[in-house]
């Protein structure tokens, strides 16, 4: 470690932030932080028990009234102090994320770019949050609908994107006049640390954004999502633990975002420009290491291509430098621990075993570090757990169709629906595409889809509700019809 980032890790809050304070927790535990390129501790935090969350909610409840009643200008103009906060701060966090996570530093400057906008956006919709007034059908009075913040939100992130995660929850909750807690992975909880710490300076009031951090997730949360004053649930993570999250939230009817797990399908058709169509396959498939719920997991592509596809891919692989992210000119950086490496090595040899061709990479890496190699694979059979589980690992697996409805037919036999990609230059396919497609979202001759102008979310088992754009917002406030009679019946 070098002495920059010792001196970056120094600045980093330890403790948890419970109604503005930093504090350690309750029973004084804490937990290690770990370097996934190294295996190296480089921090210890607080660890939070059943108590220090009950408390964290308890801050939330108590600063809720004064935050809902806090005029939407003056809830905007701490937003943007953040946003401006963020970006003057911008390498120091793109440094932390790469330290606890292990994305190259390029693409942690573009998390900080693109997570800062969640802050800016939803400063921006705070003041445009709009009701509406006018007669009944009948003319027998007036209706008037006005929206209300929906009250203390737990928001669970998980450790991929822990800058953008954090920052598109926080912000629209924030704007709409919610307060939060908000509990990190235990993988990456720094950056949401140095976050909160962030907000403080933009001078957030005591209790508004409330930080748990903890080893313990499963008791912690359950006690928070039981608790009757809790009124919405925020999570990002697998889909197994969204159902039991889901089934934990049904008994106090909280309304619920849930941001799950996908299979992205990336279909390739015989007139699309290969040239774009690779450039995407790198986006899609190996941005963040291929650690995204967006990642592209299945490659369709028509047999007229499929050959010039795969050698194509396979040479832009074969020029990848993989190693510590802080290094110049990596890649490839390492995945979030040996369990994901395990899951990949898993994958690729059930693959191959069922008969799919390895083209480049393919066999886990001696540590120390969590490393996988970035890996091609073609004429991978129908029947091969690759594509059916969501990788989360730099694994490109291509399967080969004849025609559209195969393609289709394909694509949208997942229980997930999160996104496509679909590169043609036909423009009625493409229409059929993007109607026919079973995903809340679609990249047409594109390999990055969000945005934060933009509603993110998914269909099926991908979860439910959006985040980002103008309907991010919608998701923490409620809605008051009022009847009055005709003033001049």
């Amino acid at each position: 470690m070098s002495a920059s980032e010792a001196e970056l890790l120094a600045e980093v809050p330890d403790g948890l932030l419970i109604g503005g304070s930093w504090r350690p927790a309750g029973t004084g535990a804490r937990f290690a932080v770990h370097d996934p390129a190294t295996g190296a501790r480089i921090k210890q935090i607080a660890d939070a028990d059943v108590a220090d969350g009950r408390a964290a909610l308890d801050a939330a409840c108590d600063a809720f009234p004064a935050w809902a009643a806090t005029p939407p200008r003056a809830r905007a103009e701490i937003l943007r102090r953040a946003f401006e906060l963020v970006r003057e701060r911008a390498e120091d966090i793109a440094l932390l994320m790469t330290i606890e996570m292990g994305k190259p530093l390029a693409e942690a400057r573009g998390e900080v770019a693109y997570g800062g906008e969640f802050l800016r956006w939803f400063s921006e919709e705070a003041s445009r949050v709009t009701g509406r007034y006018g007669n009944t059908p009948e003319n027998s009075g007036r209706m008037i609908i006005t929206k209300h913040p929906v009250g203390p939100c737990y928001l669970i992130t998980p450790w991929n994107f822990p800058l953008a995660m954090a920052t598109r929850k926080i912000a629209p909750a924030l704007a709409a006049g919610c307060t939060v807690v908000i509990k990190p992975s235990e993988l990456t909880p720094l950056t949401t640390l140095f976050l909160a710490e962030i907000l403080r300076e933009a001078e957030l009031p005591a209790g508004v954004v409330n930080v748990v951090t903890t080893t313990s997730a499963g008791p912690v949360s359950a006690a928070i999502i039981t608790d009757p004053r809790l009124r919405k649930l925020s999570f990002t993570g697998s889909t197994p633990v969204g159902k039991l999250l889901l089934a934990q939230a049904a008994d106090n009817v909280l309304r619920t975002s849930m941001e799950l797990g996908g299979n992205a399908p990336f279909l390739v058709f015989d007139d699309a420009d290969l040239d774009r169509a690779v450039d995407g396959a790198m986006a899609a498939k190996f941005r963040n290491v291929g650690q995204a719920c967006t990642a592209a997991n299945r490659f369709i592509v028509h047999r007229d291509v499929v050959d010039e596809f795969t050698r194509r891919v396979t040479d832009r692989v074969r020029t990848f430098t993989m190693g510590r992210g802080t290094e110049d000119g990596v890649t490839i950086g390492p995945l979030i621990d040996d369990r994901a490496v395990r899951k990949a090595d898993d994958l690729v040899g059930d693959a191959v075993h069922r008969g799919a061709t390895l083209h480049i990479g393919g066999t886990a890496v001696a540590g120390p570090g969590s490393f996988f190699p970035a890996t091609v694979l073609g004429d991978v059979p129908a029947q091969s757990r690759i594509l059916h589980e969501e990788i989360f690992g730099p694994v490109l697996a291509i399967v080969p169709f004849h025609d559209e409805d195969e393609a289709l037919r394909i694509a949208n036999a997942t229980e997930y629906g999160l996104v496509s990609y679909v590169y043609t230059e036909n423009l009625a396919r493409a229409q059929r595409m993007i109607e026919r497609l079973e995903t809340g979202m679609t990249g047409l001759n594109v390999g990055v889809v969000s945005n934060a102008a933009a509603p993110f979310g998914g269909w099926k088992h991908s979860g439910l509700g959006r985040e980002g754009g103008i309907e991010g917002i919608e998701e923490y406030l409620q809605t008051k019809y009022t009847m009055t009679p005709d003033p001049f019946g």
